[in-house]
């Protein structure tokens, strides 16, 4: 059993016979009144989204969430292919499924499938991915107050913002939780 008041980012829970996960909650505790848990949970099966307020002694059962270790293979139109290292079979996955941060997940790269009861609803990649850029514009000279960014391309496809000294062939350390640069690699 855990209580609302336990909660955190990542959790599945048991809920009116639906398995949730939360994706956000913040802890409130207003000078007037009883505190309260404000939380957006997502249905692991359907893949829906709610806003929902809890009591911080509210109970549920701890839903237990599979998570195995797995190899992306390829993709194939809207088919994702992932191979289990123990017994090599491979997995498709749709690409609903798959979630933002999976967009700067290279092939051949390790990741946490996720599933409930045999249904597949998610995948983890690894925190910290070092990708190479393919595309940014030169940084101008002079243009050096603080924080200055630039878009930049990754080989994987996708857009992030960098700073001014990165250039195209540079390999960086991108947070896939938040899909912001770390540091040059």
């Amino acid at each position: 059993m855990i209580t609302a008041g336990d909660f955190r980012n990542g959790v599945t829970f048991d809920m009116d016979g639906q398995v949730f996960q939360i994706i956000e909650f913040l802890h409130v505790k207003p000078g007037k009144g009883a505190a309260f848990v404000r939380t957006k949970i997502k249905n692991v099966i359907s893949g829906s989204v709610i806003e929902r307020t809890f009591n911080p002694t509210d109970k549920f059962p701890t839903a237990f969430v599979e998570r195995r270790e797995m190899e992306y293979l390829y993709n194939e139109d809207e088919l994702y292919y992932f191979m289990d290292q123990e017994t090599y079979e491979t997995t498709p996955i749709e690409a609903d499924k798959l979630g933002e941060s999976f967009r700067f997940v290279k092939e051949n790269t390790m990741v946490k499938v996720l599933s409930y009861k045999g249904s597949v609803f998610g995948v983890e990649p690894p925190a910290f991915i070092e990708l190479e850029i393919t595309h940014t514009e030169p940084g101008i000279k002079g243009d050096t107050a603080t924080n200055v960014t630039k878009p930049a391309t990754v080989e994987t496809g996708a857009e992030l913002r960098v700073p001014l000294f990165i250039n195209e062939g540079d390999r960086i350390r991108v947070d896939t939780r938040t899909g912001e640069y770390m540091e040059r690699a």
